[in-house]
């Protein structure tokens, strides 16, 4: 860890904690001011590039009546929804998670849901899974289930979401790339471009990653902040000299340029946001629009999706700033629970998609933050966005990829908590941990564990140590695998 918390308070006797520091229990988690600071700092800058990818997902795709959302709004809306359930997050739970619109959850609404029906339709969709999820909260189903999976399966769901963070670091930045089918390898992926590094910035990455882990070694404080900034700053003076542009110019790849952002300041740093999306949202047509199956089944899909990623994501960073109970559960877990649930209809109800936890705010803990006056800095920075967009854009993903594998590093220490000793337990394990970022899906990862833990209990004649609930949502991952033909079925 960066900065190992303590049980001791950091305050003095003749120096009285404030109703601020009780409230938020900065001095109980063994945390300060200034380094909730710089984690909600490094939290916000590693993420904020969804403020940009997010519209450029949506805003791609058309509904079934060939009817666009506008980026700039998308934009806007997708900076408030994240502003405020990040700061609810910080007010209601306490803990350090920040959350946004969620990838993969946003390219199915774009690609797969929205050309069904209309974008209200879709968004509506969004809404009542989020609806049914905060149902599932307030119910106690939700946690119940949480406490049911087994605390060593828990720690390799933290394993294995650090070692997605460092794929999508590395994929990110250029680092590591996948290698079409048309190569005539059957190497799926590989170093650079032909097995060399030969862009500018993948280069401004390995300078990025390089300086975080000389700053972290030394326990340079704010080194994961420092990091960023300071390879933002290189990639912003390289642009100016190299003039490399985008990676995508004319709908055509340039495997040199930056993969998101092109890092220039802008011509302008504050504009009005465009909050027309908020609210565009419809619950009942979509039924009559695509057929009661095919919605039920993108609502379960949805579901599933947003349930077990931030079950996975609030465990891998209460494991990264050693905030977990013996029990491998989070400080005021319901509470965790239900603003993400809460968030997810936010999400659809601003037509920017299923907002919900951000696994990169591990980086902001990984830099001091435990408690949640971390995501009042990060949720501010969001807020103000809206209005300073043309700035956000400025850091590039090679300049914050690097803190990414770092956290993915410090993630990964959790593997010596696992009894590789004992098949039962390893074999579920192992699954988990793989299987997320060989198929970039935190909850493929998870549900192949549970699923694997359920068979071989049952194949060992120990069915009855599993907990009731953990066989119905193996049962619901079966279907979540089988979706495919499940839905060929009903088509």
């Amino acid at each position: 860890m960066t900065e190992a918390p303590t049980t001791q308070r950091a305050t003095s006797p003749d120096r009285p904690e404030s109703g601020f520091d009780r409230y938020f229990s900065i001095s109980a988690r063994g945390s300060t001011v200034g380094r909730e600071v710089r984690g909600g700092f490094a939290t916000f800058f590693t993420m904020a590039y969804i403020v940009v990818l997010n519209p450029l997902i949506l805003g791609s795709a058309s509904d079934a009546t060939g009817a666009h959302l506008a980026i700039a709004a998308i934009a806007a809306a997708t900076a408030l929804v994240a502003g405020v359930m990040t700061i609810l997050m910080g007010v209601v739970a306490r803990f350090p998670l920040a959350l946004a619109a969620g990838l993969g959850v946003n390219a199915m609404v774009a690609y797969e849901i929205a050309p069904q029906m209309t974008w209200a339709d879709a968004m509506g969709l969004v809404v009542i899974e989020g609806l049914l999820i905060t149902v599932l909260v307030l119910t106690g189903l939700r946690e119940s289930i949480f406490r049911a999976v087994p605390t060593q399966l828990k720690a390799a769901i933290g394993v294995g979401i650090g070692l997605f963070l460092t794929i999508i670091g590395l994929v990110d930045s250029g680092f590591v790339r996948r290698i079409p089918d048309a190569a005539g390898t059957t190497v799926p992926v590989g170093l650079g471009i032909n097995g060399r590094l030969v862009s500018w910035p993948a280069l401004v990455f390995v300078f990025a990653l390089l300086l975080t882990i000389v700053l972290f070694v030394r326990k340079v404080r704010g080194a994961i902040l420092i990091g960023i900034l300071s390879a933002t700053v290189l990639a912003v003076i390289v642009e100016a000299i190299g003039n490399i542009g985008p990676s995508f110019v004319d709908g055509k790849p340039v495997p040199t340029g930056w993969s998101l952002n092109v890092p220039t300041l802008p011509d302008k740093i504050f504009d009005l946001p465009d909050l027309s999306l908020l609210g565009k949202f419809n619950i009942f047509d979509s039924w009559s629009r695509a057929g009661w199956l095919v919605v039920l089944m993108f609502v379960f899909t949805l579901l599933i999706t947003d349930f077990f990623d931030t079950m996975g994501t609030m465990v891998a960073v209460g494991q990264e700033g050693d905030l977990l109970d013996s029990s491998g559960m989070p400080p005021r877990t319901r509470e965790i629970l239900l603003v993400d649930s809460v968030a997810a209809a936010a999400g659809g109800a601003a037509s920017v998609s299923s907002n919900t936890s951000f696994i990169e705010s591990a980086s902001g803990v990984a830099e001091g933050a435990r408690t949640g006056v971390a995501n009042l800095v990060t949720g501010g920075l969001f807020l103000l966005a809206m209005f300073v967009a043309p700035l956000v854009t400025v850091v590039p993903f090679e300049a914050a990829s690097g803190a990414l594998v770092i956290v993915g590093f410090l993630m990964m220490t959790a593997v010596r908590s696992i009894d590789w000793t004992d098949y039962e337990i390893a074999v579920p394990a192992f699954l988990t941990i793989v299987l997320m970022p060989f198929t970039y899906s935190i909850s493929n990862g998870i549900g192949a564990g549970i699923i694997a833990y359920a068979v071989v209990k049952l194949a060992r004649g120990k069915g009855r140590e599993v907990h009731p609930l953990l066989y119905a949502v193996a049962a619901l991952f079966v279907v979540y695998f089988l979706r495919g033909p499940i839905e060929s079925l009903i088509a």
